[in-house]
């Protein structure tokens, strides 16, 4: 199987110490490529030292996808003052459509804590009645929905899963297909037989509005050596002639993410078409096996530049690395490997 090639300047983007609000973490980035400005727009995930461990997105931009200058000293997208995502938001994933960017992300009521240590630093979220909701009293994952044309300026549109389900890894597609709206997402407490998987995996959802979901089918759960836990959709699906490409992630019984692959029908993306047999990126050079979650890849954005397909990262929650493939190879790669 095809292996994505990192970059050698990797990590592209790391920690800022000059910036309070960046200078613990810089990982897990959405990127899109604006063809009129020739641009290459990353959203990352920003963090710093601070004991709650809010968490932000910060804007960088490159001319030819490799070099990337931070846009702002300052958080263009932070958590809400009382909101649903008021404790952090996670993990970028954007789509454009028309003439607006749509970022679905990860969010907490409140923040996580130092989720690395067996503590959680000592913060824990403030204490609530027994009766409130059994989600808000886990500070359990939601995913939201945020609109805007120039990555400053914001509409946040609301929540678009269930407060009841912890549920992320949540990726729109960037058209509409049949007349609908479809989405990727990963709902962590959907396992056992009802559902068709023992671990957490990748359904696809159908709607008329964004924020509003039909009925979920299971698309694709751990089967491989490599992926025998949890797995979870990645990057915004591409179109191609072979049908809607994206990432996807799985962790295995090292406890280490690795990067999968999957091309689903054109016109029917429930049905997974071909998915490779074996992982693209694993976890081994130091930015990705030391940091706060010790061997992990984990990509939100991926574009296309002269043929070329450029992976963005989050390299063991702290850095920002790049992978590359041409993308006919890939493709090529991918269509020896039927579902």
């Amino acid at each position: 199987m095809l292996r994505l090639e990192r970059y050698a300047g990797n990590p592209i983007l790391s920690p800022n110490p000059a910036n309070a609000w960046e200078s613990a973490v810089a990982t897990n980035p959405g990127a899109w490529y604006d063809e009129a400005a020739g641009e290459v727009q990353m959203l990352y995930r920003a963090a710093g030292d601070d004991p709650e461990h809010r968490i932000y997105f910060g804007l960088a931009t490159s001319r030819d996808g490799y070099h990337f200058e931070r846009a702002s000293d300052q958080p263009v997208f932070g958590p809400s003052l009382d909101g649903f995502d008021a404790g952090c938001v996670e993990d970028p994933r954007i789509v454009k459509i028309d003439d607006w960017y749509y970022l679905t992300y990860a969010s907490r009521a409140f923040p996580p804590g130092r989720y690395w240590t067996s503590d959680k630093g000592g913060y824990a979220p403030p204490t609530l009645p027994p009766a409130a909701p059994v989600s808000l009293r886990a500070n359990a994952t939601v995913t939201g929905l945020a609109l805007t044309q120039d990555f400053h300026t914001w509409i946040r549109a609301g929540r678009l899963t269930r407060p009841e389900v912890d549920d992320r890894d949540v990726i729109l597609f960037p058209e509409r297909i049949g007349g609908k709206f479809w989405m990727l997402h990963r709902p962590m407490d959907w396992c056992g037989p009802q559902y068709g998987t023992a671990y957490p995996a990748i359904w696809i959802s159908s709607g008329d509005d964004l924020l509003c979901w039909s009925e979920s089918t299971l698309l694709a759960k751990a089967e491989l050596p490599w992926e025998n836990r949890k797995i979870g959709g990645n990057t915004p699906p591409i179109r191609t002639e072979l049908g809607w490409l994206t990432l996807y992630h799985a962790v295995g019984a090292d406890r280490h993410y690795r990067l999968g692959a999957l091309l689903l029908d054109l016109d029917d993306p429930r049905v997974v078409r071909y998915r490779a047999h074996d992982w693209l990126l694993q976890p081994e050079h130091p930015y990705e096996l030391q940091g706060y979650y010790p061997g992990v890849c984990f990509p939100c954005g991926k574009v296309i530049l002269d043929g070329q397909l450029f992976v963005y990262y989050g390299g063991a929650d702290k850095y920002v690395g790049l992978a590359t493939c041409r993308l006919d190879d890939l493709l090529a790669d991918l269509e020896r490997c039927p579902a």
